[in-house]
Formats: C-alpha cells, sequence, structure tokens
C-alpha cells in the first residue's frame, strides 16, 4: 500500500524539487501544502488522510490533541534535531515516531548580520527613498567599528555572529546563565557579568538563545528600559525570548534606537498585527533558516529519515 507524506508550510513550492524524492516513488505520495493552516481544526482536517508528515521548525504545534485527531499518523520529521513545539511524550503514547535532520548555523548567522547592517545603516528607508526619488540621504549611519555588540547567548549561532563583529573591529560581550570565562575566551569575546550590564553597555544586542522556561521573556520591559536610546535589538532566535507587547512599546516610544525581527509569537503574521506598522522596525517574515543549501539538507535528510523508517530502522529520532 502507498503511504502519504504531507509537506507542510512549503511557502516557496520547492520541497519537492529542491531534493530527489524518487527512491520513494511507489512507496509514498508526497503533497506538499504552500499555504500555512491557521487552526488545529484545518490542520487536522487537512492530514486526516497522511501517514507521514514533514514539518519546518517549530511553526506548527503538534500538541496531544492535534495527535490524537491523526490515527494515521506514523512518521513526523521535523527539520532541526531540536522542536519544542511537538509532545513527544503523546507521540510515544500514540505510536508515533518522530525523526530530525541536521540544521546549518550559517544561514542563521548571516541574516542576524543583514538585519544589524540593515539597521545601522538606514538601507531600507534609503533604498525606498532612492527609488521613489525621495531625499537623497537622510539618515546617519552608525558606526560598527569601535562599538560594543552584546550576544545574549555564545552557542552554534553566537559564537559565529561574535567572530563577524569582532572582524568589524567590535568590542564584542557576551551574558547566558551559564557561560563561563572559559568559553568567551575561547571565543574571543569577554564576559558580562549580569545581563543588565550587556544591555547598559551595549550598542547593539543581539539574541541567539533556546528557547525554555528559563529564557521565555528574559528581555521584557525593565530589560530594554536599561538599553541605551541609540541602541538596537535583533532577534533572530525565538519570539518569546523578548516580551513583544515591550517591544513595541519601546519602539514607538523611541527609548531604543531601533530592532530587527526575524521571529514572532504567531507565524505567519496576521496583515493586520502591529508588528507590520511598528515605526523604528526592520522586519523578516523568519527568514534565518532559508536558504537553498539548508532546504536541500532538510528536505535531504527529511527522504532519508523517510527511507530508514520504511526500513524498520529509523535514524535521527527525536523520540
Amino acid at each position: 500500500m502507498t503511504l502519504r507524506c504531507a509537506v507542510l508550510d512549503d511557502f516557496q513550492s520547492v520541497a519537492t524539487t529542491i531534493a530527489d524524492w524518487s527512491p520513494l516513488a511507489g512507496k509514498v505520495d508526497v503533497v506538499s501544502f504552500p499555504d500555512h493552516f491557521g487552526s488545529e481544526g484545518e490542520l487536522a482536517a487537512a492530514l486526516a488522510e497522511f501517514d507521514i508528515v514533514v514539518t519546518l521548525r517549530e511553526r506548527v504545534p503538534f500538541p496531544a490533541s492535534l495527535l490524537a485527531r491523526l490515527p494515521r499518523l506514523r512518521l513526523l520529521v521535523a527539520s532541526g534535531m531540536r522542536n519544542s513545539a511537538i509532545d513527544y511524550t503523546a507521540a510515544r503514547a500514540q505510536g508515533v515516531t518522530v525523526c530530525g535532520t541536521a540544521s546549518s548555523p550559517t544561514p542563521p548567522v548571516e541574516l542576524t548580520w543583514a538585519l544589524l547592517l540593515g539597521l545601522a545603516r538606514g538601507i531600507v528607508p534609503e533604498a525606498e527613498a532612492f527609488r521613489d526619488g525621495g531625499r537623497w540621504q537622510s539618515t546617519v549611519g552608525a558606526d560598527l567599528h569601535g562599538r560594543r555588540l552584546g550576544l545574549l547567548g555564545l552557542g552554534k549561532i553566537g559564537s559565529r555572529v561574535a567572530q563577524v563583529g569582532l572582524a568589524f573591529g567590535m568590542d564584542v560581550i557576551a551574558w547566558s546563565q551559564n557561560l563561563t570565562k572559559e568559553r568567551t575566551d575561547e571565543a574571543g569575546t569577554a564576559l558580562a557579568a549580569t545581563k543588565e550590564e550587556l544591555l547598559e553597555s551595549s550598542d547593539f544586542v543581539s539574541v541567539h538563545l533556546a528557547l525554555s522556561d528559563r529564557t521565555r521573556g528574559l528581555v521584557g520591559a525593565a530589560e530594554l528600559a536599561r538599553m541605551r536610546p541609540t541602541a538596537y535589538l535583533v532577534n533572530t532566535s525565538r519570539a518569546a525570548i523578548v516580551d513583544q507587547d515591550a517591544l513595541l512599546s519601546a519602539l514607538r516610544a523611541g527609548t531604543i534606537a531601533g530592532a530587527g525581527v526575524d521571529v514572532f509569537d504567531t507565524e505567519p503574521l496576521p496583515a493586520d498585527h502591529p508588528m507590520r506598522t511598528a515605526p523604528r522596525l526592520l522586519a523578516t517574515p523568519h527568514l534565518g533558516y532559508v536558504t537553498r543549501a539548508n532546504y536541500e539538507r532538510y528536505y535531504g535528510q527529511a527522504i532519508e529519515d523517510i527511507q530508514a523508517f520504511l526500513a524498520g530502522a529509523p535514524v535521527r529520532l527525536l523520540c
């Protein structure tokens, strides 16, 4: 019997062409969905007849309530090797195998710098004015050389962001709950004694932490108030690490110079969401992982996961 596989959130409609799915021919019928399902009910109805689901990152939650409505589901493949949106306990109880894929830290590093540089040099307003026949030079750029870059998190992504900052001649400082001086010395950065010190002393603050109970809401109104009015915040990690309402308030009040954001509490972001019209905000629709090489890796390894599952020897198991 041919199994059915659903590929979710294939916004660019590339999932079935960017990797070679032919090894599954005759065994698995693959259907990609280019549109996001906005509710659990819509998702349950769309996936009711599928045995396998491939999902990108943590955009689509798979709680126990949804899994219970998918009795045919046997394999769930998620890009990356960490996914907080899947109820692993419920998946195990229902006999659903969950597998992951590799994910490169390079694309989010590059996007972090695209946002930071875009903010610092006013790229979007200057480019729009150029095309619209507007004012010739309306902004004064913020310097990077000699300025301080504060990193909340110094893992695989944060450490690479640090390397670029150092190459720009920036003073790089880092902090997280368990960060040690040995680790910052290894990365060539300084260790901030406290989160507050980092926020108060940095000209640019960039978030590179995994979302957990300890990091949820780590940057709220009190933390944003500690930042300099000339400082910029960049978040390409997880939206919930930064209090979204507090960030909106800070942007509207001008208590920080601006923010570069790639992640949101709700994705895709509703058309009428206040983030879409917030001042001093450079925002992208969660493009951090969206590059050709990363997609080739995601979908190529998703195919390998499906093949291994069909052979009775699952690989890259998450549960």
